[in-house]
């Protein structure tokens, strides 16, 4: 078994996890793994569980725990994971989280980090959040607009609001995150697996945090 951190991160959307999530995985060299990276490379370079994934995906359907289950395996046993990793976006669910307890086989995970940031907090941050329509990489908000009202500052696109971004979709999300995380939670905790962390500071604060958390937890 090798030393290196085995981490499952989540939080509410808004809650700076993208950021964070990068953040560790450079501090401890070790591959930040997203869902969602993770299944558009598995279907780019046709894996076995990449093409399975694709024929759902193609026809509009949700990806069954058993393919999803493939891919992380598949995703694991690359050799950039060999030495520890970072998973963001999985697991969902506690079948989920028993699956990934047995993919890691020898190599079971460090640490489930829930980077907790109130609900009024994370809706006000994705309520004021403006997003360029030509490239959604480019991120304003209504506290940090672009130098002329509604132009993006790096294209000169159209600065907006999306549709998903407004208060009461972002309660609608959150509520849904809360009925689908509250079980998962409780299933890293009961295997006293689980670390809940604040993540309303400022961002070098946060990451201080979660730093001695996993190296207390690991200890290193």
């Amino acid at each position: 078994m090798t030393d290196g951190v085995r981490l499952v991160v989540f939080g509410r959307q808004g809650a700076g996890k993208g950021t964070q999530c990068a953040r560790l995985a450079a501090h401890y060299g070790v591959p930040h793994i997203s869902t969602g990276d993770m299944l558009r490379a598995a279907v780019r370079d046709g894996t076995e569980f990449g093409l399975k994934a694709k024929e759902y995906m193609d026809a509009g359907k949700l990806l069954p725990d058993d393919i999803m289950v493939g891919l992380v395996a598949e995703r694991l046993a690359q050799h950039d994971a060999r030495g520890g990793w970072l998973l963001d976006g999985y697991p969902r669910t506690p079948g989920q989280a028993e699956a990934l307890a047995a993919v890691s086989g020898d190599a079971p995970f460090t640490l489930a980090i829930n980077l907790d940031v109130p609900e009024s907090v994370v809706i006000e941050r994705i309520s004021s959040r403006r997003v360029c329509a030509s490239d959604s990489s480019h991120i304003y908000s209504v506290q940090q607009p672009p130098a002329v009202a509604g132009v993006c500052d790096r294209c000169g696109g159209e600065v907006v609001q999306r549709a998903d971004d407004t208060a009461e979709a972002v309660r609608e999300r959150l509520d849904t995150y809360q009925r689908q995380t509250a079980p998962l939670i409780a299933w890293f905790e009961e295997r006293d697996k689980l670390a809940t962390v604040d993540g309303n500071d400022a961002p070098d604060v946060v990451t201080a945090s979660l730093i001695a958390t996993v190296d207390e937890r690991h200890h290193l």
